[in-house]
């Protein structure tokens, strides 16, 4: 199905990409995670309506609405940019639900995403690469402490992740990697892709089918192909 068609089965507007209003340079521009992907994504990592989810740099809220309405799941959107705040409130207006109790459902905070208080019934957490690496450690080390406060299972998921992202979670957290999904134009760009991390979580990092598979190797590979191009782009 087209984006446009997601769009108006949601009867929501997302689709423009913009820079943040708001000139600061830590914050990355506005750009929808592709509706194929989310697709993709869900196919192969599930949800439910017990799940609490917040995007960070959410934007127009395009994320929350669709996990909103495939899964009844709760979603809080933190966006810093005002304006795009304002337009995720007149999409939730817009917005129709297969199940109408679910919008009450969606939370919208008009805030820096390191400011954010999080909460002890939040458990999913979604970037695609909406600011700087000194704020994702902030956000991360936010939600390492409401875990303190209250255990339990929480996933970070990232779309076309940083490898500043990954390198931190690696090496200077306790998430280990849980899953990846590939996308269609993985093999043509090793960021095309989600990898979610996993803390409180007891069982093998993968399914057995996946137990071959060595992630720092993954990681390298990635990195290597990564400086290569950087290098000719230069």
């Amino acid at each position: 199905m087209k984006e446009e068609n997601y769009e108006k089965l949601l009867h929501i507007n997302t689709s423009k990409i913009e820079s943040r209003m708001d000139n600061k340079t830590i914050y990355n521009r506005y750009e929808p995670t592709p509706y194929k992907a989310l697709i993709k994504l869900f196919d192969e990592y599930k949800a439910g309506i017990e799940d609490h989810f917040v995007d960070f740099g959410s934007g127009k809220a395009r994320f929350a609405f669709l996990v909103n309405f495939l899964f009844d799941s709760a979603c809080t959107s933190v966006e810093i940019c005002e304006d795009f705040h304002k337009m995720a409130l007149t999409n939730k207006k817009n917005y129709r639900p297969r199940n109408p109790a679910s919008k009450e459902r969606l939370f919208f905070v008009n805030c820096p995403a390191e400011k954010y208080q999080v909460s002890g019934f939040e458990n999913k957490f979604y970037f695609f690469n909406p600011f700087a690496l000194s704020i994702f450690i902030s956000v991360v080390n936010n939600i390492y402490r409401s875990v303190e406060e209250r255990p339990r299972e929480v996933d970070i998921i990232l779309y076309y992740p940083s490898y500043e992202y990954i390198e931190y979670l690696e090496n200077r957290t306790n998430f280990h990697l849980y899953k990846e999904v590939f996308l269609d134009d993985s093999k043509n760009d090793p960021r095309e892709r989600f990898v979610i991390y996993r803390l409180g979580e007891d069982k093998p990092i993968y399914d057995d089918c996946f137990t071959s598979i060595c992630i720092k190797s993954v990681y390298r590979r990635d990195l290597m192909i990564f400086q290569k191009y950087k290098k000719r782009s230069l």
